[in-house]
């Protein structure tokens, strides 16, 4: 498990992105912490710059929605799902498994 950021860092409806050799974001939104990979299936953009509304990421680069649930796409130009991993909260800091990642069949 990686630490991401403390619970005070991650605002609702905000994103914060994590470096490494798969980048992943880290996303609050209603109440719920979820973790994807950060680059949208599409073209290489960062889901962590794109809008949050409710359980969605909206791609900034051509407007490309993922679930955060699921990181299924909802519409075009995006065809193939991102990668979720299991986020973890304890004592106040949000960790990402980025040893499990978990593909959308």
């Amino acid at each position: 498990m990686i630490r991401a950021c403390s619970v005070s860092e991650l605002p609702e409806g905000e994103a914060v992105r994590l470096a490494g050799p798969v980048p992943v974001s880290v996303f609050h939104s209603e109440g719920a912490y979820y973790a994807l990979d950060d680059t949208c299936s599409h073209q290489d953009a960062s889901l962590a710059d794109g809008w949050i509304e409710g359980c969605y990421v909206e791609c900034p680069l051509h407007a490309a929605r993922f679930d955060l649930r699921t990181g299924a796409p909802d519409c075009l130009p995006a065809k193939n799902a991102v990668r979720t991993y299991p986020v973890v909260v304890a004592d106040g800091v949000i960790y990402v498994d980025t040893e499990v990642r978990q593909d959308v069949a």
